[in-house]
Formats: C-alpha cells, structure tokens, sequence
C-alpha cells in the first residue's frame, strides 16, 4: 500500500522553528517530485514548496521564501521542510505529496496541485 506520512507539526511561537517530514512506505521516493502544500481554516490549499526527484530544484511560494526550506533524503526516503522565523498566518494542516513526471513545474506546486498522492496532514499552528 502506498502511503504518505506527515510528522513534525505542533505548536510554536512566532518567531520559532519546526521541521516537518514526509516518509513513504510502500514505494521509493527516488522517482518523485513531492510537494509541501498547507489548508489553514477556512481558506483553500495553497502550494508551500517542491523539490524536484534528484532535488536539484527547488520552488517556493513568495510566502515563505527565505524562512522555509526543503530537502530530500532519498536513502531514507523522506523529504523535510525546515520552517524557520514561523508567524501566525503560517498556521495550517501541511500535507506532502508525491508527483511521477518527467518534470517539476511551478504550475505543478503553486497553482494546480496536480500530484498523484497525497499524506493526511499534519498540523502546525504557530500562536504565542
């Protein structure tokens, strides 16, 4: 069975850090691109970051550029987001998703969210 696990979410302050991750079970990540994408209440998914299967490329929604990076490590066949200088409007369940393509598109993970599949979530909210 294929599956996405999120861990990593939680409470923090403004200001602080988390780090979420994303292990697969039941295929290899190596022939994925995989995604960060977060749902605060109320409002519609949005794409969060993207690192393409080698991970030489990287994207980022102009809302967390300079504060979130990704990263792979596909021998342990997990991705991370390390969420650094955290503030309330991050606040959201963070899903991880794995996409099979030839290429990694910022259409793919800003705007269409066309992966093909998706972990349940984990949440982070970030209040003082």
């Amino acid at each position: 069975q294929l599956q996405l696990v999120e861990s990593g979410g939680g409470l923090a302050q403004p200001g602080g850090s988390l780090r979420l991750s994303c292990a697969a079970s039941g295929f290899t990540l190596d022939y994925y691109h995989i995604g960060w994408f977060r749902q605060a209440p109320g409002k519609e998914r949005e794409g969060v970051s993207c690192i393409s299967r080698s991970g030489g490329r990287t994207i980022y929604a102009d809302s967390v550029k300079g504060r979130f990076t990704i990263s792979r490590d596909n021998a342990k066949n997990t991705v991370y987001l390390q969420m650094n200088n955290l503030k309330p409007e991050d606040t959201a369940v963070y899903y991880c998703a794995a996409k099979s393509s030839i290429l990694l598109t910022t259409d793919m993970c800003l705007t269409s969210y066309d992966m093909n599949y998706w972990g349940k979530g984990t949440l982070v909210t970030v209040s003082s």
